[in-house]
């Protein structure tokens, strides 16, 4: 039952993120985006480096 509460209120919060986002967001501009698309494969990267460690990390303690 916990497991069904749980999803109903992601699933809300998704409704409400979605419905917010369409009428309240701005698109970006084409500057704006050519700076996101050249940080972002160096922050994802940055992200598995630091998950692959913490893993790493973890398993070594059991």
């Amino acid at each position: 039952m916990t497991i069904l509460i749980i999803l109903g209120a992601l699933f809300l919060a998704l409704v409400l993120m979605v419905i917010l986002g369409e009428r309240f967001a701005k698109p970006i501009d084409e500057k704006q985006q050519a700076k996101y698309s050249k940080i972002l494969p160096i922050l994802v990267f940055i992200m598995l480096l630091v998950a692959f460690i913490k893993a790493g990390v973890e398993s070594a303690y059991f």
